[in-house]
């Protein structure tokens, strides 16, 4: 049986400013993940980091308000990055 050619490629996010206090992760400033294209890659990131999953005390909602990048989807940078190495075991 053939394998059909890998036509996915590795993108990496970062935030425009790396002081933004809406990055998820403030240990990581990139994340490296697989996409078709950088808008695909911007909603995976989207879903695994939604703005706000649980609401806040002030507007119990669900990704609700301004703490993530779907309105300003310029804050967050996506660039074509090379297969990121394997993490150490």
């Amino acid at each position: 049986m053939l394998e059909e050619p890998d036509t996915m490629a590795w993108y990496a996010l970062r935030p425009r400013d790396p002081a933004d206090p809406r990055w998820p992760l403030p240990d990581s400033p990139v994340i490296t993940l697989k996409a078709e294209d950088p808008d695909e890659a911007r909603e995976k990131f989207a879903q695994a980091y939604p703005s706000r999953p649980f609401g806040t005390p002030e507007v119990p909602v669900r990704d609700a308000g301004s703490a993530g990048y779907a309105r300003d989807p310029d804050a967050l940078l996506v660039e074509e990055a090379p297969k990121p190495a394997s993490p150490a075991a």
